[in-house]
């Protein structure tokens, strides 16, 4: 399967701005909890309220979105999906978040809301908000990470290409003699 040059430019474009995007919430949702965990008591029970409402649902989406827009460029230009090392690593991050953000975060995000209206009512909240710095912190340096991969794309082939047959073509047949 081959994508025509504009096919592949929205698609590349599209791989683009999703991680994009899933980098900006991830730098929101790292703002929503330094306040979540040390502001005001109105603004922490806000922004954990507004954690635990609106994250998840677009990370989500910009996460698969790039694993979509990935897959077909992977499936549709001359890197492959597990052709070359960085494509085949950055495939395993981009699954390995979404799972994460189903797996671990999306069912924790009821305590948040639970904790944020506690702290709003004046209530010590009776969830341990301690562990809400890490999902920002492992998927901004996973992100980071796949950015890098992309712009340098190192390590080179999965496998190497056989070597192919030097000389003349006509010397690589065998002669038949009658």
């Amino acid at each position: 399967m081959k994508l025509a040059p504009r096919a592949r430019k929205a698609v590349l474009t599209a791989h683009i701005v999703s991680s994009g995007a899933w980098i900006g919430i991830d730098v929101l949702v790292a703002v929503l909890v330094g306040v979540g965990l040390g502001g005001s008591d109105a603004a922490r029970g806000l922004a954990l309220r507004a954690l635990a409402e609106f994250v998840v649902a677009p990370m989500l989406v910009s996460g698969l979105v790039c694993l979509a827009s990935g897959l077909l460029l992977g499936l549709a230009t001359r890197w492959g999906l597990v052709r070359y090392w960085w494509v085949a690593v950055k495939l395993v991050m981009n699954v390995v978040l979404c799972v994460l953000i189903v797996v671990a975060l999306q069912p924790g995000m009821a305590e948040v809301g639970a904790a944020g209206v506690a702290i709003e009512a004046g209530e010590v909240p009776v969830a341990d908000l301690s562990n809400l710095v890490f999902p920002p912190a492992v998927s901004l340096t996973v992100l980071a990470a796949a950015t890098v991969l992309s712009v340098h794309k190192p390590w080179g082939r999965v496998r190497p290409r056989s070597p192919r047959p030097s000389g003349r073509a006509s010397e690589a047949r065998p002669t038949v003699v009658v």
